[in-house]
């Protein structure tokens, strides 16, 4: 669970490996907005959603808010390449 407080309202989230996934395999060059509100609603506390759709109607919310989660969720890996 993953929680966020956006402008003075606390929302849980809770992302699983196959909500990441989809979110990654929708995104495209062209569309941004759509996938990361999809995302946010299929993780979004469901007894949440109704107040959550309010501050989804910000400009730009849906980015802003998928960046926050995204990066909580994804782990630190320390990657190297060998040669």
């Amino acid at each position: 669970m993953i929680a966020l407080n956006i402008n003075g309202q606390e929302f849980e989230f809770t992302v699983t490996v196959a909500i990441y996934n989809q979110y990654i395999n929708e995104m495209q060059p062209n569309n941004k907005v759509t996938p990361a509100h999809n995302f946010l609603m299929r993780s979004i506390k469901p007894e949440q959603k109704d107040d959550f759709k309010t501050v989804m109607e910000l400009p730009g919310a849906p980015i802003q808010i998928a960046a926050k989660i995204i990066e909580e969720y994804s782990p630190d890996l320390e990657i190297t390449v060998g040669k």
